[in-house]
């Protein structure tokens, strides 16, 4: 599998390690390994663990996709950019809202990397709504504000986005190459609760709408046996195929 050519089910399934401790990270990742094709580093864990975990994981031969969310000015993101790359992770991520120069300087500095990560920016978190965005000053409906940010994105040279599963289709109408990455958090199976997402949709929906991955994380990481909860998602997935 290529970390930007998923080919199928398994391969587009990301599964947010959204874990306190490497303990709990690695037994997720032994439980779940042959089903999930990445597995996904935010906050939490980085930040308890550090890089250390992330290079534990992708030495026992799994993928990262390291959700750290970039913002910064250009210099500092372009540090993080090469940091991240030279760990090795498949995909990770800045906030489109940085700005163009911002994307282009943290896309220039893995520009030389081999394997080179794929690198993505976050449009419109799927926690938030249109009140929300009015809070902090966006007028603009949430579609239009998370295609519009998807298009600087590509526009600054960056792989693709991070965008919920409401606006996959008007992001692939607008930017119709299929080399432009669409992963979508806000994934929830019919089955589980919402959490505190607000832009949500199942697995199969969201892949048919476009999706090139789906990040799944308390549907499976918070189930009496995990390794079933990821065997069925992929399961409803393979049969709307």
């Amino acid at each position: 599998m290529s970390a930007f050519h998923p080919t199928d089910a398994r391969d587009r399934l990301i599964v947010a390690l959204d874990v306190r401790d490497r303990t709990a990270a690695l037994r997720l990742v032994e439980q779940l390994k042959g089903l999930a094709g990445m597995f996904k580093v935010g906050l939490e864990l980085y930040t308890a663990c550090g890089p250390a975990l992330v290079s534990e994981i992708i030495e026992s031969g799994e993928r990262i996709f390291l959700d750290l969310k970039f913002h910064d000015i250009p210099n500092t993101v372009a540090g993080a950019a090469r940091s991240a790359a030279r760990l090795g992770v498949s995909i990770f991520n800045l906030h489109t809202l940085g700005g163009a120069e911002m994307m282009r300087a943290a896309a220039d500095a893995i520009a030389e990397t081999r394997p080179r990560p794929a690198l993505l920016g976050v449009t419109v978190l799927t926690s938030l709504n249109k009140t929300d965005l009015a809070e902090v000053g966006v007028a603009s409906e949430v579609e239009n504000e998370v295609l519009r940010l998807a298009l600087l994105a590509h526009d600054s040279g960056l792989d693709g986005v991070v965008a919920s599963p409401r606006e996959i289709r008007s992001i692939r109408e607008r930017i119709p190459s299929e080399r432009f990455i669409i992963l979508t958090p806000g994934i929830r199976p019919a089955w589980s609760e919402s959490g505190d997402q607000k832009r949500i949709a199942t697995p199969s929906a969201a892949l048919r709408d476009g999706a090139d991955f789906i990040v799944v994380g308390r549907a499976i990481t918070a189930s009496p046996d995990p390794r079933s909860a990821a065997e069925r998602i992929l399961e409803e997935v393979d049969s709307e195929q």
